[in-house]
């Protein structure tokens, strides 16, 4: 059996930027021991699948090890996948999910825009078992849907972090959110630790964008912002708030197209 597959730089407008994406349209659902094994072998932060279902499709996404609720730059670049190739007549698409509901992606002209949900922080302290794994004590801390928010006072300070990834493993479940306010146009600067997940730093993350968007609009008192999360590779992300909903957008661009034997 030959699958379609397409790698797609996400929250780029340059190749070899962003956070790199493999979506691979189906016809039918494979059996979920293989998509988790293609997932492995192509050894991304996300693989993306998805089936047809009426004028939209079903879609899921595994990290190199587990099936993940939500990944927005797997999404963006599904999005992609579909109003750039597979269907570029189409402006607008609707992916439903397994845990996260039905996602829409827009293009609007060279760029992508996701309907998420919005995931505002609870107002309770983070584990210090994780804070002290990040290797820098935050301002504050919170946590959001079992994600760990750790907020700086500084970018640089979110930067400098070199977290211990081992320390984390140790802990179940253990993920986090660090950020800071941002400068130079950009309003909050980020980056996220998932090691439990299979990706130790995630390049650029959209579904932990449902988690800052709120916080952020509450603090600086506005509804749209810039983003970037300053990782090794970099990504920009401009998110607003939508009472209960976020849009996430961004651009891609298409690294690879080929096709999987399996």
């Amino acid at each position: 059996m030959r699958i379609p597959l397409y790698q797609v730089d996400a929250f780029t407008s340059r190749l070899f930027g962003g956070n790199p994406a493999a979506v691979c349209p189906l016809s039918e659902w494979l059996p979920e021991a293989t998509m988790q094994a293609i997932a492995a072998e192509n050894n991304l932060a996300e693989t993306a699948f998805f089936v047809p279902q009426g004028d939209g499709y079903l879609l899921r996404w595994f990290t190199p090890t587990v099936e993940v609720e939500l990944c927005g730059h797997a999404t963006l670049a599904s999005g992609y996948v579909v109003t750039r190739i597979l269907a570029p007549e189409r402006r607008l698409v609707t992916f439903d999910t397994l845990k996260a509901g039905p996602l829409e992606v827009t293009r609007e002209g060279d760029r992508l825009a996701m309907d998420f949900p919005s995931w505002p922080p609870e107002a309770k302290p983070a584990d210090p078992r994780i804070l002290a794994a990040l290797g820098a004590r935050p301002a504050e801390s919170f946590v959001a849907r079992g994600r760990t928010l750790a907020v700086y006072d500084r970018a640089e300070d979110v930067a400098a972090l070199r977290p211990d990834f081992a320390a984390m493993r140790r802990i179940a479940g253990a993920d986090a959110i660090a950020t800071a306010p941002g400068r130079d146009g950009v309003d909050f600067v980020s980056r996220y630790f998932a090691p439990n997940y299979g990706v130790d730093e995630d390049p650029v993350t959209g579904s932990a964008h449902c988690v800052l968007t709120p916080y952020w609009a509450a603090r600086l008192g506005k509804e749209q912002m810039t983003a970037r999360q300053i990782s090794a590779r970099g990504g920009e992300l401009t998110c607003t708030l939508r009472g209960s909903r976020v849009t996430i957008a961004g651009q891609a661009v298409l690294y690879l197209e080929g096709a999987i034997t399996v």
